[in-house]
């Protein structure tokens, strides 16, 4: 342990002060990412294709007191929206009311997540600039005379290791990004089903 934590030192100190930015970038992005894991889990936990159809079932056959016991003990996106529903008339636009209603419950962190991908590379190419700059500055240094290899190539490691780093936080991100994002379409597609089996239900 102590080893890797040496050599992952080193690394950093070689691949300059970008590579510190990009690992705050990367330590924000897997919590953000950890805590929307945990809220989709609890919001599309196993049984809730099945529980939506319950509800969209009594919903559409106008027994509300059995939709009102479904989504009494309800905490997520899903109980909130069943809820309004029976406490308000239903009407065309509900369901657009409802989704931006809870558009920045499952939509949370998604812009965070958004400018780490397209930030993080920009930095690493900022690091690339930056260690090659340094490299032609000790070329340029040493007139006549050769330049210290060791130190050349030290501003050239500096240039490939932010690049690799940059690239490496945003697909991190990236990843989870488009299943949240998909996830989010999912939550609309079961509030739009709810709030037309609530509107057929009331006519």
């Amino acid at each position: 342990m102590g080893t890797f934590l040496t050599t992952l030192g080193d690394l950093f100190d070689r691949g300059g002060p970008v590579m510190w930015v990009l690992l705050v970038l990367s330590l924000l992005s897997v919590m953000l990412a950890f805590e929307r894991a945990l809220f989709w889990l609890r919001t599309h936990r196993p049984g809730r294709r099945r529980w939506l159809d319950q509800v969209a079932e009594a919903l559409r056959g106008g027994r509300e007191d059995q939709a009102k016991s479904l989504a009494s003990d309800d905490r997520t996106v899903y109980g909130r929206v069943v809820r309004s529903l029976l406490n308000t008339p239903a009407h065309d636009s509900q369901a657009v009311e409802l989704i931006e209603a809870e558009r920045g419950t499952f939509e949370r962190f998604s812009t965070v997540h958004a400018t780490i991908i397209t930030a993080a590379p920009l930095l690493g190419i900022l690091g690339t600039v930056l260690g090659i700059i340094r490299s032609f500055n000790l070329l340029g240094s040493a007139g006549d005379g050769i330049a210290d290899i060791s130190q050349v190539a030290g501003g050239i490691a500096e240039a490939l290791i932010t690049t690799a780093f940059g690239l490496i936080v945003a697909l991190i991100t990236l990843f989870p990004h488009m299943v949240f994002r998909a996830q989010g379409d999912r939550c609309l597609g079961g509030i739009e089903r709810l709030s037309a089996a609530a509107l057929g239900g009331r006519k």
